[in-house]
Parts: C-alpha cells; structure tokens; sequence
C-alpha cells in the first residue's frame, strides 16, 4: 500500500480544490468527485446495515464484500483511467439477486420502505446507490467511465431492494404495501 496518512488534514482543500489518485486537483464539485463521493456514501449506508444485529444467513457476507467492491470502484472513479470492477463481480450481483429473490413472493404493489430497522436502512442504501449510479451517468456524459461500474451500481441497486424484502420479512414478518387506493 502507497502512503498511509498520518495527518489528516492538509489544508489542501481550503481553496475548493480535491486531489485525485493520479495527482492531479479538481474541484470539490467536480462530476468524478460527485461520482466517487456518491459511491461512499453508499458505502457508509451499507454499514448502517450491516451494524443490525441479527441479518438472516448471507446477508452479511455479501454486504460485506460489496463494501469491499464500492472501496475499489471509488477507487476505479479516483483514478481516470484506472480498472478495478470486472465483469465477473456484476455476474455475481446477479446471482445473489437471483438467490435471494428465488424465496420471495412476486411483487403485486410496490412497497414502502420500512418493514424493521435493517429492511429501512438497506432502502436508505438502495436510494444512496441509484444516486452514486446517476452521479457516476452524469461523469460518463464528459469523461470516460468503464461500462462494469455502472453496471455494478445498476445490480446492486436491484440487489439492496431484494435484501430489504429479505430483511423486512425477516424483521416483522412482511412488507408494508403501498395502498395507492387509500383515498
């Protein structure tokens, strides 16, 4: 590993600037600073989930190495030009998707978010990815983004709605409906 800090603040960024991994500054509003920034903070909400005590078997072990995968994709963002997510990493997205949804029941009406503490975080989760996805969009209209982190973004999103079914049968034992007839 490259230069591990030893003082966190430099000062550096007073003038509204941020460095990226190359070296090279831009601006603290900047697209690709938007995009790595977006993916943090699903990263953060993820461990708000995963600080729930009590997940249902593999709920933990996949949010885990997600968390892991949003380090190198920020990473991949930091870095214009850098590779990090593979094609392999969105395939197993998928195949959590397909494991976990196999034992829920189809879908007839959306849902709220809620349903027990895990299940509301995960929605949080699930809301702060498709932002990091539409940020990561909005960076690809002007500068070079590989096509496995935005996919990545697209399957996880996907795959925290399904873990937040998973986590709110697990937690209450069902799913708050939206009752779009309630008038």
């Amino acid at each position: 590993m490259g230069n591990r800090l030893s003082k966190i603040y430099t000062r550096t960024g007073d003038d509204g600037t941020t460095g990226l991994g190359d070296g090279s500054r831009v601006l603290k509003d900047d697209p690709r600073v938007e995009a790595f920034g977006s993916v943090d903070e699903c990263n953060s909400t993820i461990g708000v989930v995963l600080a729930v005590p009590g997940l249902p078997p593999g709920v933990f072990e996949i949010l885990t190495t997600i968390q892991h995968e949003l380090f190198d994709l920020g990473g991949e963002l930091c870095i214009p030009g850098h590779r990090a997510i593979q094609p392999d990493q969105v395939l197993r997205l998928e195949q959590a998707l397909d494991g976990f949804n196999e034992g829920l029941p189809p879908l007839k009406e959306f849902i709220l978010p809620g349903g027990g503490t895990a299940a509301a975080a995960c929605h949080v989760a699930r809301a702060t990815c498709r932002r990091a996805e539409r940020r990561c969009w909005t960076l690809a209209r002007s500068q070079t983004v590989a096509a496995e982190p935005l996919q990545y973004l697209n399957r996880l999103s996907d795959l925290l709605f399904v873990i937040a079914r998973v986590l709110a049968r697990h937690e209450s034992g069902s799913e708050v409906l939206w009752q779009h007839e309630r008038r």
